[in-house]
């Protein structure tokens, strides 16, 4: 009977110390030092934060019926450490070290903070705790080997028996519970190099504010109450906000009229061998003005600009603004559905278009008999006056459209306002340093909301707008050569075209004397990343932006001279006028340095989405804390730095569960990016054959890295079952239309790549006769030349590359075009590229300008091209 009794009790504890052990992740605390970055700067010691426990409290806790626990305390204090982790760590399931007897070991406690009411939460502490006492002899740390749950589960100790105790070797903090004079003392031991004293007192006040709440009101929900105190939060809402900053009464276009006014000579806007000054950009935006108010435009009435980014377009984004209607960019090469649905999505009457762009919009407008073209040159035509228009605009009223991408796949149109406009093209002004007679390069496609700055920036400052053509951007080459000769001082791209553009410099090093800063945005910008531009260009400061299209585009700056210190590069600090806000699920800031969701409220925020009330009500809402204004949820997550800077750490959703373990994409791929090799990283989840899910990761870099390496390297810092278990290098990551890295195109691939890529080598390589080459393979030199590059920027084994294969459908992009360009030294460009997509036609088209006499070339550096600007 003992026997049984024995096996009973200890299959009761594998159960429980499973149940426990397999809930995944580890709970850490978030690092804070004001003084010096965390981890780098400061040695690591230990140190002691004591803070009495209020006999006020303590007799209220007391008086407080129905609260289980013994000593008085016990599951209480428990219940509201459980509180601060959650709060910490932005999770509701919790794990914290338990010490459950004098001088005992710490056993983890595994604790879930759901929502409801604070009785709730102490009575499921009281209920882990008295199952720690229980099982509390069960060999743990033999399950966990047996398990593979080698590492830490939790950065945090609870010890309510008082004793003295060190700080473990994985562990942050410890939370005690001494008596002085025969009262309970709340202390901290916390390591000095994550902690500093000021963010230990905070800590430790958040416990002592869960005790009073649930002294004061058990039966409240705790997910609604904060533990911050009111100065944390004066400091979060107001210090952390962007500077203030005095906006002129006056409009976008009014400013560039001053402009026009004080040198209407001087150039304004240039493409290629054309350029129009001042006056001329004025002259020509006012009458199309003119022509829009002919036709019945009225405030806030959106109109469609369909042409190329041509100095036509430029005129034509003035003249909407000028004549008080709503901007909306749509490019020509838009399926027309989609056009359609735009216009209509928009309630939009008037197209402005252009010869070329016309007949893509016509097969739009079959379907919308509302809207009326009206081409530029006919605009022009009607010989309107060219004097201001002199339309009043205030500064909340509707200033342009730009639609995005929808997780339904139907396009959002994001409305922004006039002083949200403003507002942000004086951030740039500022923090570019653009000033009269500098030029910035306008370089993204108009469905970018980042193309409005570059556009008008330079024209309120007194500077000049450099309209690089697409065809310069898709030739990396010719795209510098265009900077450089235009004298651009300041550029925007995003990372993965920052990546080009560096493969090509360090290939081909040069100065660029008139550029000063360079921005990069849209994407998650990496340390190597910056190091390499600073290796390249160490003059040239590179800057940080972020932002979205429903906060007026970019709403924090982080300006760099050098590579950033840590592994990450920061999202900056807010811009002005903006406050940005890191809150839980009820948009109530969460701790300092805690992981929440990113918000927005300020003049930046925009009005929602355009004739869709149900996504606007979803991301738009009201400011808690500042009556009146607005309010955009970007879906975002991050956390504050010390210093008041922002950090990016990805979307809440990129979430994935692999054997039960709860796996946040994001850190994977940010140890992944720290591996030296290693340029661009990417992981996701795939289904294997018989394997289950699992974690498959691509990378990118100038040389392969060995498995086991990679293996080795983020087994240093992520649980076993957070290393992905296989690794594949790509040229470079693909990515979607906007620049950002194609997770589902990845996905799709990790499932090809699940299949026996042996054999498929094996077959795709026999010839007749099972050796040899196969008919198909490149035959002459110049097609196993192109064959070699284009292995290398597909990533595919160079005997799998057929004479017959086509470049893009065989995974090519225009960004893998670029890639191509510079590893063949620009035999062949984009162009060709296009013209004969087939290796052996292109192949044959290279034998055939390299056997032509070269002709004479007024660049003495491209002496087989004619150079176009």
């Amino acid at each position: 009977m003992a026997t049984s009794t024995s096996a009973l009790v200890t299959q009761a504890g594998r159960e429980h110390w499973q149940h426990v052990l397999a809930s995944g992740g580890a709970t850490t605390i978030p690092r804070w030092r004001v003084s010096g970055q965390a981890g780098r700067t400061a040695t690591r010691g230990t140190a002691v934060h004591d803070t009495p426990i209020p006999g006020e409290l303590l007799a209220a806790l007391d008086r407080t019926p129905g609260l289980p626990g013994d000593p008085l305390l016990g599951s209480v204090l428990l219940a509201a450490h459980a509180k601060v982790l959650a709060a910490l760590s932005g999770e509701r399931e919790v794990t914290t070290a338990h010490v459950v007897a004098e001088g005992g070991r710490p056993l983890p406690c595994r604790l879930t903070v759901d929502p409801g009411p604070w009785r709730t939460l102490v009575e499921h502490a009281h209920r882990a705790a008295v199952a720690l006492v229980v099982h509390q002899d069960f060999p743990v740390d033999a399950l966990r080997r047996e398990l593979g749950r080698t590492g830490p589960s939790t950065e945090a100790v609870f010890d309510p028996t008082g004793a003295a105790g060190g700080l473990p070797e994985d562990a942050v903090l410890r939370l005690e519970l001494p008596r002085r004079d025969g009262r309970p003392l709340l202390r901290l031991r916390y390591r000095t190099d994550a902690l500093d004293a000021e963010s230990a007192a905070r800590i430790a006040g958040y416990h002592l504010t869960a005790l009073r709440l649930i002294a004061a009101d058990p039966d409240a929900p705790h997910d609604r109450q904060s533990l911050l105190s009111p100065e944390e939060l004066r400091f979060q809402l107001d210090d952390l906000a962007g500077p203030h900053r005095e906006l002129p009464d006056r409009r976008v276009h009014e400013l560039f009229e001053e402009r026009v006014r004080a040198h209407p000579d001087a150039v304004a806007v240039v493409r290629g061998d054309r350029r129009w000054t001042y006056r001329e950009l004025d002259e020509r935006a006012n009458r199309l003005g003119r022509a829009l108010l002919a036709r019945g435009l009225g405030p806030e009435d959106v109109v469609a600009v369909v042409t190329e980014r041509t100095l036509d377009w430029a005129a034509a984004v003035l003249a909407v603004l000028k004549a008080g209607g709503a901007y909306l960019p749509v490019e020509p090469h838009f399926p027309p559905n989609r056009i359609a649905r735009m216009l209509s999505r928009a309630g939009c009457r008037l197209a402005l278009t252009e010869e070329g762009a016309a007949a893509t919009l016509d097969q739009a407008l079959d379907t919308l008999p509302g809207v009326r073209a009206l081409p530029v040159a006919e605009a022009y035509a009607e010989d309107h006056p060219a004097g201001d228009l002199g339309v009043p605009v205030a500064a909340d009223r509707l200033a342009y459209l730009f639609f995005t991408s929808g997780s339904t796949g139907e396009p959002k149109g994001a409305m922004c306002e006039h002083a949200g406009l403003l507002n942000h093209l004086f951030a740039k002004i500022d923090d570019l340093g653009i000033g009269e007679g500098d030029v910035v390069a306008q370089t993204a496609p108009q469905c970018f909301d980042i193309s409005l700055w570059q556009l008008l920036a330079g024209l309120l400052a007194g500077g000049s707008t450099l309209l690089v053509e697409q065809e310069a951007i898709l030739d990396v080459p010719r795209f510098v050569d265009t900077v450089d000769h235009g004298r651009a001082g300041v550029l925007q791209v995003v990372p993965s075209y920052l990546d080009a553009v560096l493969a090509y410099l360090e290939r081909h090093p040069r100065t660029l004397p008139a550029l000063r800063r360079v921005s990069v945005t849209g994407e998650a910008l990496k340390r190597e990343q910056a190091e390499r531009w600073f290796a390249a260009q160490p003059r040239i400061p590179l800057v940080n932006a972020y932002g979205l299209t429903e906060t007026s585009d970019d709403t924090n700056h982080e300006v760099m001279d050098r590579p950033p210190d840590g592994d990450r590069v920061p999202l900056g600090r807010p811009v002005s006028n903006v406050r940005v806000y890191v809150v839980d699920e009820h948009l109530a800031p969460v701790p300092l340095g805690a992981p929440g969701e990113i918000v927005f409220s300020g003049v930046c925020v925009g009005r929602g989405y355009v004739n869709d009330p149900e996504r606007t009500r979803l991301a738009f809402t009201a400011d808690p804390h500042r009556p009146g204004e607005r309010l955009y949820r970007s879906g975002d997550h991050g956390r504050w730095l010390p210093g008041g800077k922002l950090d990016f750490l990805g979307r809440r959703d990129n979430q994935v569960k692999i054997r039960g373990f709860r796996i946040e994409i994001g850190e994977v791929e940010n140890a992944l990016l720290r591996v030296p090799g290693v340029r661009e990283g990417a992981v996701v989840a795939a289904d294997g054959a018989g394997r289950g899910a699992r974690l498959i990761a691509f990378y990118a870099g100038p040389q392969g890295v060995d498995d086991a390496v990679l293996r080795a390297r983020l087994g240093e810092s992520l649980p076993a079952y957070m290393v992905p278990s296989d690794f594949h290098r790509r040229p470079s990551l693909p990515l979607t239309a906007n620049g950002k890295t194609d997770r589902k195109a990845l996905t799709a691939l990790a499932a090809r790549l699940g299949t026996d890529e042996a054999a498929a080598a094996a077959a795709a390589t026999a010839a007749p006769g099972g050796d040899g080459p196969g008919p198909d393979a490149p035959r002459t030199p110049t097609e196993r030349r192109l064959a070699a590059a284009w292995a290398q920027v597909l990533d595919v084994p160079e005997h799998r590359v057929s004479r017959h294969d086509h470049f893009f459908d065989q995974g090519g992009t225009s960004l893998a075009a670029v890639r191509l360009a510079i590893a063949l030294d620009r035999a062949v460009d984009l162009t060709d590229l296009t013209r004969h997509p087939v290796l052996t036609d292109l192949a044959r088209t290279v034998d055939e300008r390299e056997s032509a006499p070269a002709p004479a070339s007024p660049d003495p550096r491209r002496p087989d091209r004619t150079t176009t600007t």
